[in-house]
């Protein structure tokens, strides 16, 4: 018997798809089913590593927390397509958790057909093997310039006969004619397989609504089955890894934690958890000018990227690269994440037209050399002795995981003025000789608890608790017989 399959498309990209999805994934989890995520293509430079026929592979994140919350072993058949960005008309195509050079060269018109036995594959799989599958949606299903090649939302609704949500930002305005104008586009047919509309970042007195919602039924036919309010806090990554700048009210500022954010910033999604850490102040950093003022203990982050030496490039562009090296000569403190780390050494050497050869920033005497095979594993490790600001995370057992192309090593002292690299950790982390600069490969280092006592003193809740959190939310605001209903 395959599974029920429940949907959530939106109006928008940002409307709350993820959230629901994820939120809905735990509540059918506790209602004793075994449940599944599925995306059938997801457009993010924000992946997880994950178990693959291979071996390991990505998958967007969004779907890495949707099958945590399902208390499921995430996998690459929850999101066999997925595209990471590499410039504003072209992205990487990881195929069941694996980059394939042929599809990502192929124009992406003409990907669906090939792609589509992979999705329903998948789909097929995971309905043989659980309850319920919760499939998210991509952007708009309503997109009539893209709905003969559109493979994520109404194709996939129909093959899986999906029942499905239509879910809306009303923070945005304009909410009750995304949901009229997105239904009215389209055909009988797929209106037909929605269920219900829901409400999304609503603030203040939900009876305020009416009439509204009489008036959608009465032109769809549809109800309004959810009305969520507006909660900040919810502890759930955004799909984007962008989140608003966080300044926590009524609690002292200690430290400040600025992140570059680049065109091709990945996995902003790890640096969630320092939201959550009392007294610490997240901003993110476009201009020169959105630089706060920094003292000695504030950190400066550049995070992942996908296409490093076009960041770089950037960087210069935009007078934030001088911004960096003059806050390192100041002795601030420096963290460079992956593709940051590779910013942070000397060189980026490019035999093979993966990335780009550039200079650094020149701020730790490292050298990357990309290579054509992409490094993606899990990782557990020791730290060495850190010194310096760092020197908190010494000898601490952690966890997480590599996704990049290129090696990087110290230069040898004969080819500057002096090698400064320390390595920590082989491949994987070091440090300048002044303490304050810290590049390391490891993404997710401050989803461990012991990293953020250390650091910090401080422990944030668990993810297993924002999942909770999250089905809580959705169960206080939903009739749970048309949550049942869905899936009879």
């Amino acid at each position: 018997m395959l599974a029920r399959c429940v949907m959530v498309l939106g109006t928008t990209s940002g409307a709350g798809k993820s959230w629901l999805a994820t939120a809905l994934c735990r509540w059918y989890t506790r209602q004793g089913l075994k449940v599944a995520p599925f995306k059938a293509q997801n457009m993010s430079n924000h992946a997880r590593v994950v178990a693959a026929k291979s071996g390991m592979g990505e998958i967007g994140s969004a779907q890495y927390f949707q099958a945590l919350a399902a208390r499921a072993v995430p996998e690459v058949r929850m999101n066999p397509v997925l595209l990471k960005p590499e410039a504003n008309s072209a992205s990487q195509v990881v195929l069941l958790g694996q980059v394939s050079p042929e599809l990502t060269n192929m124009p992406w018109r003409d990907r669906s057909e090939t792609l589509w036995p992979f999705i329903t594959d998948s789909l097929d799989a995971l309905r043989a093997e659980n309850d319920v599958v919760v499939i998210e949606g991509a952007g708009s299903p309503a997109e009539i310039n893209l709905m003969d090649r559109d493979i994520v939302n109404l194709q996939v609704a129909r093959y899986a006969k999906a029942r499905c949500l239509l879910i809306s930002d009303i923070d945005r305005g304009g909410a009750f004619a995304h949901l009229y104008g997105t239904w009215a586009l389209l055909p009988p047919t797929d209106q037909a397989l929605i269920h219900g509309f829901v409400l999304n970042k609503f603030r203040g007195d939900v009876n305020l609504l009416s009439p509204a919602p009489e008036r959608l039924f009465a032109l769809t036919g549809i109800p309004t089955v959810a009305t969520l309010p507006f909660w900040r806090e919810h502890g759930l990554p955004e799909e984007d890894g962008l989140f608003d700048d966080h300044l926590q009210p009524n609690i002292p500022t200690t430290r400040t934690i600025a992140i570059i954010a680049y065109p091709y910033a990945s996995n902003l999604d790890e640096f969630e958890s320092l939201k959550k850490i009392p007294g610490v102040r997240l901003v993110w950093v476009r201009h020169p000018n959105q630089v706060p003022e920094l003292n000695r203990d504030d950190w400066l982050v550049l995070p992942g990227s996908k296409q490093t030496s076009a960041d770089l490039a950037w960087l210069r562009e935009h007078g934030l690269a001088h911004t960096i090296q003059a806050f390192a000569e100041q002795g601030g403190v420096l963290l460079g994440v992956c593709g940051g780390l590779q910013m942070l050494g000397q060189q980026l050497i490019d035999r093979h037209g993966v990335d780009g050869t550039a200079e650094g920033l020149g701020l730790i005497s490292l050298v990357t050399e990309f290579s054509l095979t992409k490094t993606v594993r899990h990782r557990e490790v020791t730290t060495g002795t850190l010194t310096g600001p760092w020197a908190a995370l010494s000898n601490l057992k952690c966890q997480g995981y590599e996704i990049h192309q290129g090696h990087t090593h110290a230069m040898p002292s004969s080819e500057c003025l002096r090698s400064d690299a320390r390595e920590l950790i082989k491949d994987l982390m070091w440090q300048d000789a002044s303490g304050r600069v810290l590049g390391i490969y490891l993404h997710g280092i401050f989803e461990n608890p012991q990293v953020l006592a250390a650091l910090f003193g401080a422990q944030v809740p668990s993810l297993d608790t924002v999942f909770e959190g999250l089905a809580d939310c959705l169960g206080r605001n939903i009739d749970h017989d048309f949550l049942k209903q869905l899936i009879a």
